[in-house]
């Protein structure tokens, strides 16, 4: 058996990232690019010891999970990889995703998972678009149609990423993510560049000037924001650009400019120059308004969002005499979410700005009884005598970490901390279960409950609750 080897299969179930399971003669094969309850034709990419990796490249009998795609990009982009699965059957893997990593990573057995709370909007969910200049990718069907009979094309691109090709951009005239207005304000943006000759950031040379367009919406206030990342500072360019599109989409509320040398590709500017509006704009979660500027993280689901902190309010079993620790608290918005509920919410947060974000909106929500900490939370924890002296012993602890978990240091500082109840919210169902591994030494388990953030993809977000 050997790379490039084709072989039948019937594919069993999802695994982890979206890939599906066959287990021809015993033999593990990850296949992307399938259904569960396909038979595929695949082809070999990948020879391992203890398992093989392939992709399908012909369906022979489809799977009775199988739908439509609405999106013409579906299987060039690289997103929304399970658009051909039921919406159904998503919630299903994605709930069955958590089973699998408590039980084979964390070792627990027995654990009530939830069904899955699927998503408000299956489509146009998103309140955070970013796109990216650069240079066109041509899947082999274009370019053999280019070859016989379509005019050659500037090689200027503005869209998203094709699968696994980070350093080329797929040309998107259309996307079901945000909104059909996100769309047109893309195509603008695109004639505008293309009339003005405007060159794309390459990330091999470094030079360029368009390197990202990032469009925030409100799904609650209606508000909406267009924020231009470019290489260098060209006032000219924008001026004619604003006044292009706010005659355009009066819809637009703000527009701004982030500029940025930094060679990495994240859509955030060293310096930021705002042309029109306010430069930020307001969304509301629950019953508070938060302020989002253009580099303000805040979850992209504003209605599920709603749904996920709720759930975590729930769990908690909050108490009016509760004193709440938030540990990576971000802009603060769990915290503002559950501070009716209790005495005081202490937050700590590693990010600067984002500390600064959650003081004005608990300032702007007239919120008093939440205390916002800058701090790493290893060196935080080791200081628990100042911490507990300051702020008083945790009754709740809620937790919702980066995709890599919490350290190990800050686990066993948790445990040491000791509060009566911990809700851990993550989004990534494997560092989480490796966690409560830890954190099962001093705690049980209630339940896991997976909220759908992301409709049409393998992420999952998962909440549990643990008592002391």
């Amino acid at each position: 058996m050997k790379r490039g080897d084709e072989m039948t299969v019937t594919l069993e179930r999802f695994a982890f990232e979206g890939k599906s399971v066959a287990r021809p003669d015993g033999l593990v094969v990850f296949v992307s690019g399938a259904v569960p309850g396909d038979t595929v034709k695949v082809r070999l990419t990948k020879i391992k010891k203890n398992f093989c990796e392939a992709s399908a490249f012909e369906v022979v009998v489809p799977s009775p999970l199988r739908t439509e795609p609405r999106c013409r990009y579906f299987g060039v982009c690289g997103g929304c990889k399970w658009q051909n699965v039921r919406y159904d059957a998503q919630l299903d893997f994605k709930r069955q995703h958590v089973i699998d990593a408590l039980e084979r990573i964390g070792g627990f057995r027995g654990i009530e998972v939830r069904p899955t709370i699927g998503s408000v909007d299956a489509y146009f969910y998103r309140n955070k678009m970013e796109f990216s200049f650069g240079e066109q990718w041509l899947s082999r069907e274009q370019m053999e149609n280019r070859r016989q009979d379509a005019p050659v094309r500037d090689p200027f691109a503005l869209g998203l990423h094709p699968t696994e090709r980070f350093d080329r951009v797929l040309d998107i005239e259309e996307c079901w993510l945000q909104s059909e207005l996100s769309s047109r304000i893309v195509n603008q943006v695109r004639r505008f560049a293309a009339d003005q000759g405007l060159s794309t950031y390459s990330t091999h040379t470094h030079a360029g000037f368009l390197r990202n367009l990032v469009i925030r919406q409100s799904e609650r206030t209606g508000e909406l924001m267009v924020n231009l990342v470019t290489r260098d500072d060209r006032p000219d360019v924008m001026k004619a650009l604003v006044n292009l599109l706010i005659a355009e989409f009066p819809q637009i509320t703000t527009i701004c400019n982030n500029i940025t040398e930094r060679k990495s590709q994240v859509a955030v500017g060293e310096r930021e120059k705002v042309y029109y509006g306010s430069g930020f704009i307001t969304e509301r979660i629950g019953v508070r308004t938060y302020r989002i500027s253009s580099n303000s993280f805040f979850q992209t689901n504003t209605l599920q969002a709603e749904r996920l902190y709720e759930t975590a309010r729930t769990m908690a079993q909050l108490k009016p005499s509760d004193v709440v620790y938030d540990f990576y608290s971000g802009i603060g918005t769990i915290a503002l979410h559950i501070a009716d509920d209790v005495r005081t919410v202490v937050c700590v947060e590693s990010v600067a700005a984002a500390v600064d974000d959650a003081g004005r909106n608990a300032a702007m929500n007239h919120v008093g009884n939440c205390v916002f900490v800058l701090g790493d939370l290893k060196e935080v924890l080791t200081e628990q005598k100042l911490m507990l002296s300051t702020y008083g012993e945790p009754d709740v602890l809620i937790v919702d970490p980066p995709r890599a978990g919490m350290h190990d240091d800050v686990v066993r500082g948790v445990m040491k901390l000791g509060p009566k109840r911990i809700v851990y919210v993550s989004c990534n169902p494997a560092t989480q279960a490796r966690d409560l591994k830890i954190l099962a030494e001093q705690y049980r388990i209630g339940c896991a409950q997976p909220v759908d953030m992301f409709p049409h993809t393998f992420h999952i977000e998962n909440v549990v609750a643990l008592s002391r």
